[in-house]
């Protein structure tokens, strides 16, 4: 009997996911342990192994950018000697392809009252989100009540039919993948729950800049990137305090510094991490953040790679942004944003003299993290920037 390849929870708390690329085709040979397919997360594209040696016999889902419960039939494999006839009926109604139905515009049946639609909350939501009409869906759920796979499943024309293009030029509309849908929801929660408060300071860089191109002409080549996340590490390692996490009924510091680095990907902002960042020389540190950095990119970062973390570290100055204040990134109490390095007149004495200098803004969870302990985070962060031979622990 055929046997079923079902969407694996690949992740902790993993409740559904997309099937981002098939790596075998029906009729094609497998064994066993061999990578026949990736899914895609909130957070990366993972790999799907086959249990057991066969054939590929039948793709239940298609990649094709819809998301589908953990445990869902996504193909079939023919095991050694079985025939293609053995799939006719294998796998059960449970088998068939859930993004398969086509949108069907009948009312009635998801209105058991008049003028009533029965949805779940999380339809009505995604309906609001998309500008669908509920009244124009079917629903497959209990009673006919609409649920989450039905307003996904609706797709762009039934939101075309409910929002009529307004705009001259009309618009373009990109399906959410998983991940963006999870940015959405984390950044959402984390802006409307989350009491935040911003702490802002300046660095003067020049002493800084000044050692790392002696460095580089020494060929030790670090970034400035690198010395920030490196400055911040000791920084937490002497206010421990910073270090910390809202839990509920009670707030956590954390032993190890594990510093999450923000990078931007063409799916969205992911977040690796760097374990305990304050113990390693400057130079291993450059090397796995620029690692993580480059796995980030290409959707390769494995679960243990962003899980965890106590600190994020935002970065947007090789943009020339001068300042910002970043969403704080739950349950973590503090995020760094940091700025470009420009030239600016600074006042030393009495004399107006040209510094090369970085704005730092650091966003707080007041629950977890008071006033005084922010900043006492950032004179030391300040401290360690200015005074850059600290920084510099090399293998």
């Amino acid at each position: 009997m055929p046997i079923e390849i079902k969407l694996p929870a690949v992740i902790a708390g993993m409740t559904e996911g997309v099937v981002a690329r098939w790596l075998k085709a029906p009729g094609d040979a497998i064994a066993a342990g061999e990578t026949i397919a990736e899914v895609e997360t909130d957070k990366a594209v993972l790999e799907i192994t086959a249990d057991a040696a066969g054939v590929l016999g039948r793709i239940l889902v298609e990649a094709n950018g819809i998301a589908v419960p953990v445990g869902t039939p996504i193909g079939l494999v023919l095991l050694a000697g079985e025939s293609a006839a053995a799939l006719e009926g294998a796998g059960g109604a449970q088998s068939k392809p859930p993004v398969a139905a086509p949108p069907r515009a009948a009312p009635a049946a998801s209105t058991p009252a008049a003028g009533r639609v029965f949805a779940s909350p999380l339809a009505r939501r995604l309906a609001v989100e998309r500008g669908m009409e509920l009244g124009a869906l079917q629903g497959s759920g209990p009673h006919g009540r609409i649920v989450r796979l039905d307003v996904e499943r609706a797709g762009p024309s039934a939101t075309a039919a409910a929002v009529p293009l307004t705009a001259p030029g009309g618009y373009t509309e990109q399906p959410l993948s998983q991940m963006r849908k999870a940015i959405a929801r984390r950044l959402t929660e984390a802006k409307q729950s989350v009491p935040h408060f911003y702490l802002g300071i300046d660095c003067e860089l020049d002493r800084l800049q000044a050692l790392r191109a002696e460095m580089t002409a020494a060929g030790k080549k670090i970034s400035l990137n690198d010395c920030i996340v490196r400055a911040v590490a000791l920084a937490l390692r002497q206010v421990p305090a910073a270090n910390a996490a809202w839990a509920g009924d009670a707030i956590r510091f954390h032993h190890d510094v594990d510093i999450a680095v923000a990078v931007a990907t063409p799916k969205g902002l992911l977040t690796p991490v760097l374990r305990r960042a304050d113990a390693k020389p400057l130079s291993v540190l450059a090397r796995e953040l620029k690692t993580l950095a480059e796995r980030a990119r290409d959707g390769k970062l494995k679960p243990e790679d962003y899980q965890g973390g106590g600190f994020t570290i935002s970065n947007l100055g090789m943009y020339g942004v001068r300042e910002f204040a970043a969403i704080i990134n739950p349950p973590q109490a503090c995020i760094l944003a940091v700025g470009a390095a420009e030239r600016r007149p600074v006042v030393r004495g009495e004399a107006i003299v040209a510094a090369t200098v970085m704005s730092c803004t650091l966003s707080v969870d007041h629950r977890a993290v008071d006033g005084a302990v922010g900043a006492q985070f950032l004179a030391a962060f300040r401290q360690l920037i200015e005074a850059p031979l600290s920084l510099l622990k090399w293998e």
